[in-house]
């Protein structure tokens, strides 16, 4: 979860960053997470039940690795 600041009048940045799943506080500096942050904005389409919804959350690295362990087949990874 992402809190904002007005930096100027038409400019807002990010504040703090919350991660979803335990509550754990990224660090974050000049408006940049000071660790890694797994960040999703989805918007849901036509055939879901979720039909024009938008869910954003943000987990920390230990969160996203607990939710990939649950994963029957695991992601993609590519270095890059």
């Amino acid at each position: 979860m992402r809190q904002y600041r007005l930096k100027t009048r038409e400019c807002k940045e990010t504040d703090q960053i919350v991660c979803n799943c335990c509550k754990k506080k990224i660090p974050v500096a000049d408006g940049h997470a000071m660790e890694g942050v797994f960040s999703v904005d989805y918007t849901w389409g036509y055939f879901s039940n979720k039909d024009g919804e938008k869910h954003s959350f943000d987990l920390c690295e230990e969160c996203y690795d607990k939710l990939l362990h649950g994963f029957l087949i695991p992601p993609e990874v590519v270095n890059a």
